[in-house]
């Protein structure tokens, strides 16, 4: 393939198999010989890198800039509150003290020029990290993991798609939900796949996710995970709205069984080597029609 794709994989509600049709598109893919890089950009809880052995070739530190105050210049004007969006700047000014609030600064620097007094300095704080990994020579598994107690994974995810911006297929593993994480996963995405399940729930999120995708303007297809019996209403949801059923995965024991020892079911169930390579040419028509 010549071509670059960048392919993400999303679904509204957590659970619904997001991580399974991302990291076994990436195995379908390597295993054919195209250089692939898969990089899960749900940094709250990275678990792509659970599947593959891999050696670590690079990794870096997410740093944010955060305000630090000097009191011995500070006025207590409480001008630098009054400009913070994030309430991150927390004065009393009867009693002077003031406090920076870290969790909830997003490093915007409004405080800093706000002051008058250049009470206000600059100190960097470590946000997150991302990893890279090695699992074959046309293989890159990129990893963003955000530091425990951080207000938003956001950076840590813009600094691992920075990682390695020109593969020939990126496979982008979105973290759950509609909210800012997943906005900025999928931005530069050539084609989204949302995962869901044949639920009340999963047919809700679904359509929380098809209308931020329609706002955004990108092109999406839909994968029926662990379908036991049709869902009619979601069936008829997306045979209203037009929106293709790329493919279907059946609720399979014997799924369950190899993921739940942490293999791949492309690599263990032959069946479903043909499945993920169907999906992944149905995507490349879907983005080159």
């Amino acid at each position: 393939m010549n071509k670059k794709v960048k392919i993400a994989v999303a679904g509204g509600k957590g659970g619904t198999g997001k991580t399974l049709v991302a990291t076994n598109l990436f195995y379908v893919i390597k295993e054919e010989g195209e250089k692939v890089e898969l990089i899960d950009c749900d940094a709250e809880e990275p678990n792509a890198g659970l599947f593959f052995s891999g050696n670590l070739i690079h990794h870096s530190d997410v740093m944010l800039k955060v305000p630090e105050i000097n009191t011995s210049l500070c006025v207590y004007c409480g001008k630098c509150k009054q400009y913070c969006n994030y309430n991150a700047i927390l004065m009393i000014g009867f009693s002077t003290y003031i406090k920076v609030i870290e969790e909830l600064c997003h490093g915007c620097g409004a405080c800093s020029v706000a002051c008058d007094y250049l009470a206000i300095t600059e100190k960097d704080r470590k946000i997150g990290e991302v990893n890279q990994y090695k699992v074959q020579d046309n293989a890159l598994l990129t990893e963003a993991r955000m530091q425990v107690g951080m207000y938003s994974p956001v950076n840590t995810v813009k600094a691992a798609l920075k990682q390695n911006p020109h593969p020939v297929v990126q496979i982008i593993d979105a973290p759950p939900g509609t909210s800012c994480p997943f906005i900025h996963s999928v931005v530069h995405a050539d084609y989204v796949l949302l995962v869901t399940e044949p639920t009340p729930f999963g047919l809700s999120d679904l359509k929380q996710s098809i209308e931020t995708l329609k706002g955004m303007k990108k092109s999406y297809g839909v994968v029926i995970n662990r379908e036991d019996e049709p869902n009619l209403e979601m069936m008829q949801y997306l045979q209203n709205e037009k929106i293709k059923v790329l493919a279907q995965i059946p609720f399979d024991r014997d799924i369950a069984t190899v993921y739940a020892q942490g293999g791949l079911i492309a690599q263990h169930l032959s069946p479903y080597k043909k499945v993920f390579m169907e999906l992944f040419h149905l995507i490349n028509q879907e983005i080159w029609k």
